[in-house]
């Protein structure tokens, strides 16, 4: 039986970002340099990695409402004015429903798909109000962490909802970033540079921070995922702060918070 040394030194966490390849999964030790980065197909591949991480921080949202407040859940209301000029980073999720009708096959046609979910989560809002299209692109990825998360119940209590920008801001003295990661689609140099800059700042190492992505993720998502992973620190050191505090739950007992 391993003593409670030799427990503490198992611990690993997890800061997971999608991306083209399914997830990036950086996983590191609450404190040092001992690092690693892949892929994984699917969220829930997350749950059978050796050693298992302790926690997982997933740019993703969830938790799901049945009918949606006005502006949006209450974690994205409370997210955006933190934000500055970045806060339109952080998209209005619809209802459960609007959000599993998007993510479906039926209709095939994305156009289609996209109007009929826009139609529902009207129907379901209080404000009347539907969704920005690039929260649509997403939807596949709500559904997968979504079903992961009711299915096991072990997952679901050491998974944490993170957004990346709000990970810098708080990585960032509690300051919005003034550069963005991105411009007209390409990587923006000096916001990655500024990202790189505070990952190495609270702690991260520097030789993972300024690694190439691996094959099926882009260098933003590299970094985001180390964003997740630095939250995921602060989850585990008892210092990071859920938004709102305390969480909601949806229906099937989810938080909607996100952590930073």
């Amino acid at each position: 039986m391993k003593d409670a040394t030799e427990l503490k030194n198992d611990v690993w966490l997890a800061g997971l970002d999608g991306c083209k390849g399914g997830w990036i999964v950086t996983l590191i030790r609450p404190s040092g340099d001992e690092a690693r980065v892949e892929i994984v197909p699917r969220f829930s591949n997350v749950a059978t990695l050796r050693p298992a991480p302790m926690v997982v921080a997933v740019d993703m949202p969830i938790g799901l409402p049945d009918f949606s407040p006005a502006k949006g859940r209450y974690a994205e209301r409370l997210a955006r004015p933190r934000l500055g000029e970045r806060q339109s980073s952080v998209f209005r999720i619809p209802s459960r429903s609007a959000v599993y009708f998007g993510a479906s096959d039926d209709p095939p046609d994305n156009r289609e798909r996209f109007l009929r979910a826009c139609e529902i989560a009207r129907n379901t809002s209080e404000d009347g109000k539907a969704f920005a299209k690039q929260g649509f692109y997403i939807f596949r990825k709500i559904v997968e962490v979504d079903q992961a998360l009711r299915g096991d119940l072990a997952l679901a209590e050491r998974t944490f909802e993170i957004h990346p920008e709000v990970a810098f801001w708080r990585l960032n003295g509690e300051t919005p970033l003034l550069e963005p990661k991105k411009r007209k689609n390409r990587p923006d140099e000096r916001g990655m540079a500024l990202r790189r800059s505070l990952l190495i700042a609270a702690g991260l190492p520097r030789r993972l921070v300024e690694s190439e992505a691996p094959a099926g993720a882009a260098a933003d998502d590299l970094l985001d995922a180390l964003a997740c992973a630095a939250i995921a620190r602060r989850i585990h050191a008892g210092i990071a702060e859920p938004f709102p505090n305390p969480p909601p739950r949806d229906a099937y007992g989810l938080p909607m918070a996100i952590w930073a």
